[in-house]
């Protein structure tokens, strides 16, 4: 297992993602407007980030500029800047090491999952939540910077020998 990166995207808002809000209502005035919450479908401004964990190690957050995220922009972006660990996988495999595919849509066991789980909590956490994008984009980074790698080597150990 220590031969494996974990990759993933994740999208952090600068507005709560929780779909669960409990209102007391009186019988009956359920369309009442003080019991209607204007919500933003897709969670309001926010950020996309990729990022990779392994035993010992982490890249760096990277954090996506407005916009989609294409094929070609996803390799302009992360992996051309990464072609030094792009060269290692290279080199693993002319080693005889075997690459793990990871089938498209498939369920995720990713535990890079249980890593955005976690910033976003610390962003929750902070005492002042940023507020812009500006602010959102530097505590990502801070709390990405502060995550202990113990928590990391952790979570990809719990994953067992089912790799």
């Amino acid at each position: 297992m220590g031969r494996v990166l974990f990759t993933d995207e994740s999208r952090f808002s600068l507005s709560s993602d929780s779909h669960r809000i409990l209102i007391w209502r009186e019988r009956g005035s359920r369309n009442h407007p003080s019991n209607i919450i204007e919500r933003d479908r897709y969670g309001g401004r926010g950020v996309l980030v990729w990022g990779g964990i392994m035993l010992g190690s982490c890249t760096d957050l990277h954090i996506f500029d407005a916009g989609s995220v294409n094929g070609t922009r996803y390799c302009n972006e992360i992996l051309l800047p990464y072609e030094r660990l792009l060269e290692t996988l290279w080199l693993l495999e002319s080693e005889d090491i075997e690459r793990m595919d990871w089938p498209a849509r498939s369920p995720d066991l990713n535990p890079i999952e249980h890593v955005w789980d976690f910033l976003g909590r610390r962003l929750a956490a902070r005492t002042l939540p940023p507020v812009t994008i500006l602010e959102l984009r530097l505590a990502l980074q801070d709390e990405w910077a502060a995550m202990p790698q113990q928590l990391i080597d952790t979570l990809i150990l719990s994953m067992g020998q089912t790799l």
